[in-house]
């Protein structure tokens, strides 16, 4: 039985592009300040990312950037465990034991899978349908007690608790303890910049709908400038209906600290453009040096090859020890 009183973060992001500011303010912020509250695991998980046809040299070089973006943000690899999925082989073997004791009905009300497969469903693959039980692997072997997600995650979270309860009643144990989603109170989800009501997205066709973190000072001024707001003159919070300029109040106060009513007193009288001038100027301010950081970052490939090293040598300690209890539980012989 596992009996660790620690307070254990896992999170982790897919190495499918650049990573952007939703990125930022929806998780790496977060985990930043996470790192002196908890144990921290922060993965980069590339399994994932092959659900969908994929470019390997591209995915190789997604993870170092990703990595660089991870550590300009301020992840501190000496403070939390920080590694690729694929480079510890137990996820896919508990997500194999797993799938084996996952109902097809649980995944069957995954709205992901509906959403990502589209109307193509009939060809698409295995991996993509499956991978919420992978991801409660992910989860579930570090015994992780926090994960930090943003709402459209929740679900995937529920899915990893509701597998944990089933494993330990299938085996008569109580070998895993159910984790717990931790959602911030501003910054669950930032939203597109060109549709308020769909989620900022490294794979959104339009590079003008998203902020990316390498993104240059004139990019950033011009993005927020032709990013979609209404005719109503002034600026306030109304995410039913006013989702364009709700989304960007939500980042200005997440960049800020501050509450939306704090910022909506402040911005009281702007304008729209008044207001975007002034985003874009506190963009600028937050981001120029994370931009700086990656750039140096990415020159140095053997580093981040040695982080990446270091990360896979203490998660494999931790999850060398789950999967080989977990065999144990489930009767195989070692």
């Amino acid at each position: 039985m596992h009996t660790s009183t620690t307070k254990r973060v896992f999170s982790g992001l897919q190495p499918t592009g650049n990573l952007t500011l939703g990125n930022y303010l929806g998780a790496i912020m977060n985990w930043v300040k996470m790192q002196n509250e908890y144990e921290c695991i922060f993965c980069l998980v590339d399994q994932h990312a092959i659900t969908l046809p994929h470019d390997p040299k591209q995915l190789r070089q997604n993870l170092l950037t990703n990595l660089a973006a991870y550590l300009a943000c301020g992840l501190d690899p000496e403070k939390s465990i920080i590694f690729n999925q694929a480079s510890v082989s137990a996820h896919a073997e508990l997500a194999w034991i797993f799938s084996c004791i996952t109902p097809l009905g649980w995944l069957n009300r995954m709205t992901q899978f509906k959403e990502k497969a589209g109307k193509d469903r009939e060809n698409a693959s295995l991996g993509l349908y499956s991978y919420p039980v992978l991801m409660a692997a992910d989860i579930l072997l570090y015994h992780a007690t926090h994960i930090p997600v943003g709402d459209d995650q929740i679900q995937h979270i529920e899915l990893a608790r509701d597998i944990a309860g089933a494993f330990n009643r299938r085996f008569g144990s109580e070998y895993f303890k159910l984790p717990n989603a931790i959602t911030h109170k501003i910054a669950t989800r930032i939203m597109s910049l060109q549709d308020g009501t769909k989620k900022m997205s490294k794979s959104d066709p339009s590079d003008w709908a998203r902020i990316n973190l390498i993104d240059d000072n004139d990019i950033i001024a011009k993005k927020i400038k032709k990013a979609k707001t209404d005719a109503i003159g002034e600026i306030y919070y109304d995410k039913e209906n006013r989702p364009e300029i709700s989304n960007l109040l939500t980042i200005y106060a997440t960049l800020e600290n501050k509450s939306i009513e704090e910022v909506s007193a402040k911005l009281s009288g702007f304008n729209n453009a008044k207001f975007k001038d002034a985003l874009s100027e506190l963009l600028i301010e937050k981001l120029s040096p994370i931009r700086t950081s990656i750039n140096d970052l990415v020159k140095n490939e053997d580093y981040l090859l040695s982080v990446f090293e270091s990360g896979k040598e203490r998660a494999n300690e931790i999850a060398s020890k789950t999967i080989n209890q977990v065999k144990e539980i489930v009767g195989f012989i070692l």
